[in-house]
């Protein structure tokens, strides 16, 4: 595997006590280079303890989380300088302006040159206001300063926990843009933890959904649907009796019924044409064939029982 393919963060068995309560349990899974990645789980999930895990706020009890290579537990300078982070809100001197700010924390860290802290002004889209004191930004603006600090030193991984706490819609949605494009034009993998199920499914590229400090499981969403979910298909056919019996001898263990005159199999995607042929080749007429995926929402609360989402 090239340096392009292996993934950035890689979670193998990890687990987490506190006395003798199990708060993670077995948690593994990888984050590519390129991608937003997003991870849900109900109330008390375990999401913000494995962040802080990752970033190294929190010890891991067994199992190992390794950053391009390096473990957090065993070399973790090594690991966490490819770390850009937010965890909570980013704190920022609200006296000083937005530059004053990045100058600050750049002399803390070697080799930030000057160009580089305009660099990343222009990436975030601060370039206007960046000289105005942080006293006067909104709260998007201040979560843009924050993510322009996290990639001053050029990390390969971000990590953002709850980045659109107190956003509005507005802001949200510049986040979400801007979050895409950084992972693809700066071919870094994103981490975003969020309890907004529908910003989620518009902004990463895959998500993790944990229920009780275990891992449900890692989808890829692609566009507005979850890649590998099955969807209701509904069916203008006639004769509709018939075509119904062949659907359901198609996969008995699919749902297959008569609504409003038109039949509604929950079917998954690649299933459809395959369906399709059958009732060409049995005579019945298919008039149309519109399909309805499953949305991120009704998948998590499929998965997690109906839990609250943290």
């Amino acid at each position: 595997m090239n340096e392009a393919e292996t993934p950035i963060v890689q979670l193998r068995n990890v687990s987490k006590k506190i006395g003798s309560k199990t708060i993670i349990s077995q948690l593994s899974f990888d984050v590519p280079r390129g991608e937003v990645f997003g991870f849900l789980g109900p109330n008390g999930a375990g999401k913000t303890t494995t962040i802080r895990m990752m970033v190294g706020l929190m010890s891991i009890t067994e199992g190992e989380i390794h950053i391009e290579g390096a473990s957090v537990s065993r070399d973790f300078e090594k690991a966490i300088e490819h770390v850009g982070a937010i965890v909570e809100n980013p704190e920022m001197y609200k006296f000083l302006t937005g530059y004053q700010n990045l100058m600050h924390y750049a002399r803390m860290r070697n080799g930030i040159a000057k160009e580089r802290i305009d660099e990343v002004v222009a990436l975030v889209g601060l370039s206007n206001r960046i000289h105005e004191k942080v006293k006067t930004y909104s709260l998007g603006m201040r979560q843009r300063l924050g993510v322009a600090q996290a990639l001053l030193h050029r990390p390969s991984l971000l990590i953002l926990d709850e980045p659109t706490n107190g956003l509005d819609p507005a802001g949200i949605r510049e986040l979400r843009d801007y979050l895409r494009k950084l992972s693809r034009e700066e071919n870094i993998a994103v981490v975003v933890s969020s309890h907004l199920l529908s910003e989620m499914e518009l902004m990463c590229d895959k998500v993790a959904i944990i229920q009780n400090g275990k891992l449900i499981d890692v989808r890829a969403v692609k566009g507005d649907q979850l890649e590998g979910s099955a969807g209701i298909v509904q069916l203008e056919a006639d004769p509709i009796e018939q075509a119904l019996e062949i659907a359901k001898a198609f996969d008995d263990s699919i749902d297959a019924a008569i609504q409003d005159g038109k039949l509604r199999v929950t079917l998954n995607r690649e299933d459809i044409p395959k369906l399709n042929a059958q009732l060409v080749e049995a005579g019945i007429k298919v008039y149309s064939i519109q399909t309805t995926t499953k949305s991120l929402e009704d998948t998590f609360l499929e998965m997690t029982g109906g839990d609250q989402i943290a």
